[in-house]
């Protein structure tokens, strides 16, 4: 048997991040996976044609990787995403592998990073043992956020903070609910003078750069500020820590 994993991200191009992340769990998949050969694939075609263009690298998307396993004769394949959840990007993934489930003697593909419950408290006690606050500090999250309906994932881990007795942590997304002014107006009640940003994505990429951390005045940094909260951006991606990278890797194991 000839075995692969191919390692599905959405990508960034932003090299420090990338490194500290999407390199770091394809490494911790690789030192895991040792009979496997493992592969890349981005499913953001716009962050492909950045790194053919400014940086000479070439990334496959999911159908070129796949192209390449047939071709090379792989016949033991695994599909590990490094999506937070089953959202768009997760289902055009699904949708381009549909056409090559049948080519392998074995195919498998594992969930997204929050796929059960156990997911989400493993991710939630992790982010609370990473990051330590003050009692008139809160933490807030960054989720991109998506139209989808898989966008009920960030409402779910906010309530799974509170769940686990962990009430000066929120969450708020870029593109979806809740909402920075959401949990802005939640966290009013209470006399935090503080503010800690941390992004809820893979990476600590351009949303995290611009939108979370920037100095433009709709950033979350200049939103916060302005309402009169000191804010401290710390910009590590969930891919950084070693619990999520162990997430995927027990998610390739139980992948079906």
């Amino acid at each position: 048997m000839k075995k692969a994993i191919v390692v599905v991200s959405f990508g960034t191009s932003y090299e420090d991040t990338r490194k500290k992340t999407i390199e770091a769990i394809e490494r911790g998949i690789a030192e895991t996976y040792k009979d496997y050969q493992v592969f890349r694939a981005f499913t953001s075609k716009i962050i492909i044609k950045k790194l053919r263009e400014n940086e000479n690298m070439i990334v496959p998307t999911v159908k070129e990787a796949m192209e390449k396993l047939v071709e090379e004769g792989y016949t033991d394949v695994v599909i590990q995403p490094t999506h937070i959840i089953n959202g768009i990007e997760n289902e055009n993934m699904l949708e381009d592998l549909s056409f090559y489930a049948k080519r392998f003697s074995s195919f498998r593909i594992g969930k997204p990073l929050l796929s059960d419950i156990e997911d989400y408290k493993q991710l939630v006690n992790c982010i609370v043992e990473e990051n330590h606050v003050g009692e008139e500090e809160a933490i807030l999250l960054m989720g991109h956020g998506t139209s989808h309906h898989a966008n009920a994932v960030y409402p779910a881990v906010d309530y799974t903070f509170r769940a686990e007795g962990y009430s000066n942590i929120y969450m708020a997304t870029v593109e979806g609910y809740p909402a920075i002014e959401d949990a802005m107006g939640l966290m009013e009640k209470y006399n935090y003078k503080k503010v800690v940003l941390i992004p809820f994505m893979i990476v600590a990429g351009d949303h995290a750069k611009n939108d979370m951390a920037g100095d433009e005045e709709d950033s979350w940094k200049s939103i916060l500020e302005k309402a009169g909260y000191e804010v401290d951006c710390k910009l590590q991606g969930l891919g950084e820590l070693e619990v999520v990278q162990e997430m995927f890797v027990r998610h390739i194991k139980e992948a079906k």
